[in-house]
């Protein structure tokens, strides 16, 4: 029986007849004495190739070896400039924090305005009392500014007997000097004292309003809540005072038990008055007082109604 060529047959039988065509050609042109169809030519070929196909898969690994090796150099690099750069970084951090930059702190400046405004019975800064304790039957009415301070802020700040104030000391001679260009502006490090005749001490051992942020602090006894206005007594603020803030006064960590200050402070707590006793005696020698001072003028005008 004859075998049936199909497609695939003929195929291969064309691709062998071509492949034997080249392999006869390459033997008659390099090698002409040797017969093409001899089996030893065959194989020598066969290896040629084989080796011309390793050599040139060879080549091919070479280079990508090679750019897989740059690659991963290049990795390392970075990876080595990255740790640098954090090492760097954290000793920068570990420095600022041990040594901060003082000069940041000083070109920083915080949103702060008046809360409300002080009416009080001084008004003005001479004869004013250096601080409150010293008057405390002075009257103050602190009027809080209603688009800024809800009245339900004010709720039981009257359940305390005294708050702080802090305010502002807004009568300072150099005070417009030191908003134009705070940097600039110089204070003196050295203040006199007014129990030492004229001696001279740090400024912040002092209480003095000339300060490089002209703050002040004072305790006041609260007498009322109304509304919008706080009633106080017993105060050293000037009147139109500008108030920042008002905390209230808690005696177990406002007041320390042995608080030391310096010996030329201690003279002033001889200034201050716990409590004023009257006698019956001065009561109506008091009373007979105002008896005269009505007489005095009654009788003038007395006087005149009877000239006419």
């Amino acid at each position: 029986m004859r075998k049936s060529w199909t497609a695939a047959s003929a195929k291969q039988l064309r691709e062998f007849h071509n492949f034997n065509l080249q392999l006869w050609f390459s033997e008659c042109i390099f090698k002409p004495k040797r017969s093409y169809f001899s089996s030893e030519n065959r194989w020598a070929t066969a290896q040629n190739q084989n080796v011309y196909f390793w050599k040139r898969k060879s080549r091919d690994l070479d280079s990508k070896i090679g750019e897989l090796e740059k690659s991963l150099k290049a990795s390392l690099d970075n990876c080595a400039a990255e740790r640098q750069g954090r090492i760097r970084a954290q000793q920068a951090l570990r420095k600022a924090l041990t040594q901060p930059k003082l000069d940041n702190v000083e070109l920083t400046s915080y949103p702060m305005a008046p809360i409300g405004v002080i009416q009080s019975c001084f008004s003005t800064r001479n004869g004013t009392p250096r601080q409150p304790v010293l008057v405390p039957l002075s009257r103050a009415c602190l009027i809080f500014n209603t688009a800024r301070v809800p009245p339900a802020s004010l709720e039981g700040l009257g359940e305390y007997s005294h708050c702080w104030v802090i305010y502002v000391f807004h009568q300072n001679t150099n005070l417009e000097k030191l908003w134009k260009d705070p940097t600039k502006s110089k204070f003196k490090a050295k203040v006199r004292v007014p129990t030492l005749n004229g001696e001279r001490k740090g400024l912040f051992a002092t209480r003095s309003p000339h300060r490089p942020s002209p703050i002040g602090l004072s305790v006041a006894k609260v007498e009322a809540v109304q509304g919008h206005m706080l009633l106080l007594s017993g105060v050293d603020l000037v009147d139109g005072t500008p108030v920042l803030d008002v905390k209230p006064y808690i005696p177990y960590c406002d007041s320390i038990q042995g608080a030391r200050v310096p010996k030329w402070l201690a003279a002033d707590s001889i200034l201050a008055v716990a409590s004023v006793s009257f006698s019956e005696v001065f009561t109506s020698t008091l009373a007979d007082c105002w008896e005269m001072a009505f007489f005095l003028q009654i009788v003038p005008i007395a006087c005149l109604l009877a000239l006419h």
